[in-house]
């Protein structure tokens, strides 16, 4: 008999990693900036981000990161909108590659092959991906760029 569990997600643990992701996000962001507003960082040679505010209510703000390496395909390229939330001091991954809205789980298999995890995947994903910039000195750099 085979009896498929479905995935419960660790709330602790989601809520930690989302925890380091607001303080890791508030590391590269600057300090004023408005709905609209982009900025640009390497995180090592080679390696180009853009941060853009898309939206901002009082106690949340919408921000996409995007890679910007032309010579890499355009589905390598890291592209992700975590949302922000000031009051409760989180930050979660919304929408990661080519997944318009996580879900908090997936039935497996499914159509899209998502993973049943798939959403704790993308906000350690965004942990990885802060430390590493973090640690390599760049983040602060944060510069202005246009569009």
């Amino acid at each position: 008999m085979n009896l498929k569990r479905r995935h419960v997600p660790d709330l602790q643990t989601l809520q930690r990693v989302c925890e380091t992701n607001y303080m890791g996000l508030m590391k590269l962001l600057p300090r004023q900036w408005q709905t609209g507003d982009s900025h640009q960082f390497a995180a090592a040679d080679g390696l180009h981000y853009r941060l853009r505010l898309l939206e901002t209510a009082p106690y949340t703000a919408l921000v996409e990161i995007t890679q910007q390496n032309e010579h890499f395909p355009e589905y390598l390229r890291a592209h992700m909108r975590v949302r922000l939330y000031h009051d409760a001091r989180m930050a979660e991954v919304c929408v990661s590659q080519q997944i318009c809205r996580l879900q908090p789980r997936y039935d497996y298999p499914n159509a899209q092959m998502h993973q049943r995890d798939e959403k704790e995947q993308c906000n350690h994903f965004l942990a990885e991906w802060l430390r590493f910039c973090l640690a390599h000195g760049y983040g602060t750099l944060t510069l202005p760029c246009t569009g």
